[in-house]
């Protein structure tokens, strides 16, 4: 019995996933929306812009798969990241594998730039298992070197309190995709949350979604009515190319 016992439990191991992303559908407040949730001490997260060997965007998701699945890595998520260039090119900072290929862009709404603008904004990084979502000055006083950034705006929720800017009763409703970096685990392995809205909602309620519903005190805003979320139950949404793609991959 000793021998059967043991066998049970080898097999139970190598059948149990490698990683722990999680996909939900989340109705609050009168509203849907997909979540993705993230553990990264179990899910290799990764930010990508261009091929490195031809040096032009992926654009598409379809695209990244199809370079990934080269490398012997299957993608499990996908959705856009922060704003963009009519070029396809990030509207501010991008870090990939601790390069920054993109600076901080300093820009402020009285300057252009639209919800990008709309200070405070902020970067979203990752630098080992640790996340976090920082204001965009602080980040540029700090000595943070992350492996992987995304700068975007405006901010959503940072330190617990809402953008400054958000009103409950603003008309202004579109399709909403942001990241939260929420209640962590242990020895601060950060729990990271992605999420886009199925219908429109303000920014007021975007934002208290993330802080209300998933407990995430900071995050930030991607984009607007042109995000998508793709994963292999899901399907691939994307109607429009992207600069920036986060990924979730894993080896096959």
């Amino acid at each position: 019995m000793r021998r059967v016992f043991c066998f049970l439990i080898l097999t139970l191991s190598a059948c149990a996933p490698s990683h722990a992303l999680e996909v939900s559908q989340t109705v609050w407040g009168g509203a849907s929306y997909t979540v993705t949730t993230l553990d990264l001490s179990r899910d290799t997260l990764r930010l990508y812009w261009q091929n490195p060997g031809t040096k032009q965007p992926f654009l598409r998701f379809q695209t990244l798969r199809t370079f990934l699945a080269g490398r012997g890595e299957k993608v499990l998520f996908a959705t856009n990241s922060g704003i963009y260039t009519p070029e396809y090119a990030p509207l501010g900072l991008h870090i990939e594998g601790g390069q920054t290929l993109r600076r901080l862009n300093n820009a402020r709404s009285s300057a252009g730039g639209g919800n990008f603008a709309l200070r405070p904004n902020g970067v979203f990084w990752i630098k080992g298992q640790q996340a976090g979502v920082t204001e965009t000055d602080a980040y540029a006083a700090s000595t943070l070197a992350p492996d992987y950034a995304t700068q975007s705006g405006p901010l959503l929720v940072i330190g617990g309190k809402l953008h400054p800017e958000f009103n409950a009763r603003s008309t202004s409703f579109k399709l909403r995709s942001g990241v939260g970096v929420c209640k962590g685990g242990p020895n601060g392995i950060s729990t990271v949350k992605f999420a886009i809205s199925a219908a429109p909602v303000n920014f007021y309620t975007f934002a208290t979604f993330f802080r209300d519903a998933l407990g995430c005190p900071d995050a930030l805003y991607l984009d607007g009515s042109i995000s998508a979320v793709y994963t292999p139950q899901l399907g691939d949404g994307q109607f429009v190319n992207y600069a920036g793609i986060w990924a979730v991959t894993e080896k096959r």
